[in-house]
């Protein structure tokens, strides 16, 4: 049986990959309903054209008030609708992860909506969803995942058959399909579910398209036709170096963005995209393409090539670049790490001035061009003041001041919700001269230097000679911003809470135990400072049984013993109670066979078990 685990009562976003959409949206990081935002709670940009946009959340995990999670609900359903009318042996189901938090736990949810594969009742080794956010993506991997990941092709006219299907297909051919080249394939066939994957071990196949050894085959029907990537027979198949090689050469040479392409484009993930802004209405604009097709060659899987059409569906992300329709026919380089655009001379459209301009950009010879807003009128008379990228150098690194800035995204919710605080900030410090807040829109505004990972960024720049730079990470309200300033761009650390501990009551506890454990028996290597005493809690302590059920089904299924005395040693008694270990809920400890490391370590003793648990332990100091 196969299942997808769907952790709420909803689903999010359509598209997993990157989107040039100009609305944003949320990335709940921190699970937490929005009237309450936290630490880490902020839109986050994705790779894109002309601006930041939203990077989706994991996959569902899910929380009510997750709008990611209401907008994958439909298509969730209507996949498992699918699934279920097809006979599949795959089902999907939902878990509302705010309510079944010990299960969001145990399973590492940490962002909503989150999609895990439970495999032939494997518990432990969920698989990570990797496919597309709609309805159709997640049938398509769900039924790569259940049946079989590649088609068995046994002679010359299957095999013809299965190329002539579809515009693209893959095929392993393989002389043992039992080999760790194949077993690699199969696994690429598992994640790129988008193309058929089909495997050939024939010898008269091998003949037949002229091969020798142990090969991966990509047909087309267009560009070159067919790609070939040898198995190297000393490194064998590398399984995520051969998924980007045919996301890569899945593409065309020079793609047109268009919606039904924007998501192949991102999803390549190639670092850096060349477009050309054209007006295909114009034949003479249309005449550019020879070249830039030219030029394309010569950088495959570094820099990807693309004609936007600028009276087309390219039209809406014009503004990002900062131009209109008349600017066209222009060039521009992204470098989609951190956004950066390169703007090539208007006059230069031949296929040598391309392939200069793009090495150039490669090599770190050309600086970034860069956007910048005009000066708001009194944008510096303002409490906060109105910083665009041409004033930004001055404000920020003024060294007389202490500047604290906040970029944001006119669109962004955590934006929204946080600028009454951020307005109350700047009427506090209106008049101290050494203090200024400042914001900046940096949808519309663009720095060499900084780049912008979410919004709401918060960045402090202390008065004083060099650049430096302070992010703030911490609540954000008008009293925790004071206190931030006041102490020089930190917050004053508090002081830790003290209680008092009670005095240990009960049996002495020995000082050392042998290094056995048995399935109801749970032994401390005599470590002074994490002998036994139950977290329940229960406060059982040394040889009692703890009067509660286990916390966990991983846990030894009879209730547990604290620890066995060694027959001979001798014992102390402790003046006051052993810090509490969760042997039940998380089976951490000092490691059982006598071995001591730092926090969340794994011992390297493979001898050890206890109860259901065969593999090591996690050691707590």
């Amino acid at each position: 049986m196969v299942g997808v685990w769907d952790m709420g009562p909803g689903a999010g976003d359509v598209d997993r990959g990157t989107s040039w959409s100009p609305t944003g949206s949320c990335s709940h990081s921190v699970p937490q309903p929005p009237t309450e935002p936290t630490l880490g709670t902020r839109d986050t940009p994705k790779l894109s054209w002309g601006r930041p946009y939203c990077q989706h959340c994991p996959l569902p995990a899910d929380a009510p008030w997750c709008g990611h999670c209401e907008r994958l609900a439909p298509a969730f359903a209507q996949a498992a609708a699918t699934l279920k009318n097809e006979s599949s042996l795959a089902r999907l189901g939902k878990v509302d992860a705010t309510a079944q938090k010990a299960l969001a736990s145990e399973f590492g949810v940490t962002s909503y909506p989150t999609l895990k594969l439970f495999h032939d009742g494997n518990r432990t080794h969920p698989l990570a969803y990797t496919g597309r956010m709609d309805a159709e993506g997640i049938v398509r991997w769900m039924q790569r995942r259940a049946g079989p990941r590649a088609t068995l092709l046994q002679d010359t006219d299957t095999a013809a058959a299965f190329i002539s299907s579809q515009d693209l297909v893959v095929i392993g051919f393989f002389k043992d399909l039992q080999g760790q080249a194949a077993q690699a394939f199969y696994e690429v066939a598992g994640e790129v579910v988008d193309v058929p994957f089909g495997v050939a071990e024939a010898a008269e196949l091998f003949q037949v398209y002229g091969l020798s050894a142990d090969t991966v085959c990509l047909f087309k029907k267009f560009d070159e036709g067919r790609t070939d990537f040898p198995v190297d027979p000393a490194r064998g198949l590398d399984v995520a170096e051969l998924t980007q090689l045919l996301r890569v050469h899945s593409l065309e040479l020079v793609m047109e963005f268009t919606n039904e392409t924007s998501e192949q484009i991102f999803g390549a993930k190639i670092p850096h995209h060349m477009l050309l802004f054209l007006n295909k209405s114009s034949p003479v604009q249309l005449a550019l393409r020879d070249g830039f097709r030219v030029a394309a060659g010569a950088f495959r899987g570094k820099v990807l090539f693309v004609v936007v059409d600028v009276t087309g569906h390219g039209a809406h992300v014009l503004p990002f670049f900062g131009m209109t329709p008349t600017d066209a026919p222009t060039l521009r380089l992204v470098k989609m790490e951190n956004n950066h655009k390169y703007r090539m001379d208007q006059d230069a459209f031949s296929e040598a001035a391309i392939r200069t301009f793009v090495q150039a950009v490669l090599d770190g010879k050309v600086k970034p061009y860069l956007l910048s807003a005009e000066p708001p009128e009194g944008w510096d008379t303002r409490p906060v003041k109105v910083l665009v990228g041409k004033t930004f150098e001055q404000v920020a690194f003024d060294e007389t001041k202490n500047v604290f800035v906040k970029f944001y995204a006119p669109w962004c919710s955590h934006c929204q919700a946080m600028a009454a605080a951020w307005e109350e900030l700047g009427e506090r410090y209106k008049d101290h001269e050494d203090i200024v807040i400042a914001e900046l829109d940096a949808t519309a505004n663009e720095l060499e230097n900084i780049t912008i990972n979410g919004f709401p960024t918060l960045h402090y720049f202390p008065a004083g000679p060099g650049r430096k730079m302070v992010e703030y990470k911490s609540t954000r309200d008008v009293e925790t911003f004071s206190k931030f300033l006041e102490n020089g761009g930190t917050l004053p650390e508090e002081p830790p809470a003290v209680s008092e501990v009670p005095p240990h009551q009960g049996p002495p506890i020995p000082t050392q135990f042998p290094a056995v454990v048995g399935r109801d028996q749970l032994l401390w290597d005599g470590d002074r400072d994490r002998q036994g005493v139950c977290v329940c809690p229960c406060l059982t302590t040394v040889f009692s049984r703890c009067p509660r059920p286990p916390r966990t089904a991983q846990a030894a299924r009879s209730r547990v013993r604290l620890g066995r005395p060694n027959p001979g040693m001798s014992y102390e008694p402790r003046p006051t109670r052993a810090p509490a270990i969760n042997h039940l809920e998380t089976m951490r400890a000092l490691c059982v066979c006598g071995s001591a490391a730092p926090r969340g370590a794994r011992c390297g003793n493979n001898s050890v078990s206890l109860g259901t648990q065969q593999s090591q332990l996690l050691v707590q100091r």
